[in-house]
């Protein structure tokens, strides 16, 4: 039993979870690359190299598919963000340009990324939904590191606080899918300084408010 659970050092589920991604890798390039109408079953089992078996071993539709790449970029992402806020200065500016910076890059340096997480994402009413709930955790991540570096311990933070932070993100979102589509004419940091101006201003805007 032991010598079918595993192979070459590597067990059964270890095996899955690298044709998994070996799938997700494929899936973001081709949507990335080439567009959502070419994600079918052939063409994805194609590009990782995989018998669509193991396309049926973890997927049931390419809406699962889907989901499963979004959400690993919205895990990617959100480490991301979380690492550059630890790594930055004790600053409200240079906590808020770390978080953007790690954030934009993260979504821009490789194009494919944004491509799948903002266009891709709005592609049918279940990913849409799962956007804007990917969305409602940024906001409530935000909020939450807000409350912290400006020490708010009331138990029941200020409802502005959240408003503030569901308006920056959705902004945020907004702002960097017509970037990517051309229609702002900004370099990449400057589209970061601008956004970190933003946040800096209604985040201490805010606090000095609550202060």
């Amino acid at each position: 039993m032991t010598a079918q659970r595993t192979y070459g050092g590597i067990s059964a589920d270890q095996r899955r979870a690298q044709r998994r991604t070996a799938l997700l890798d494929a899936a973001l390039e081709i949507v990335g690359t080439q567009g959502l109408a070419k994600l079918t079953v052939t063409g994805l089992c194609a590009q990782a190299g995989l018998n669509e078996r193991y396309y049926y071993e973890n997927f049931d539709s390419r809406d699962a598919v889907l989901t499963g790449l979004t959400d690993r970029i919205a895990e990617e992402l959100a480490i991301a963000i979380l690492d550059a806020l630890r790594d930055a200065p004790d600053d409200s500016r240079a906590k808020a340009h770390a978080a953007i910076a790690a954030g934009i890059h993260l979504l821009t340096d490789d194009p494919r990324k944004a491509k799948v997480a903002l266009i891709a994402g709005l592609a049918t009413p279940e990913l849409r939904a799962r956007t804007t709930e990917t969305i409602r955790v940024f906001t409530r991540m935000v909020a939450a590191e807000g409350i912290d570096f400006y020490g708010i311990t009331d138990p029941e933070p200020d409802p502005a606080i959240f408003f503030r932070a569901t308006y920056l993100v959705g902004g945020l979102v907004q702002t960097l899918t017509t970037w990517l589509q051309g229609d702002l004419p900004l370099s990449k940091e400057e589209l970061i300084e601008h956004t970190t101006d933003v946040f800096v201003l209604l985040g201490e805007d805010l606090a000095r408010r609550l202060g």
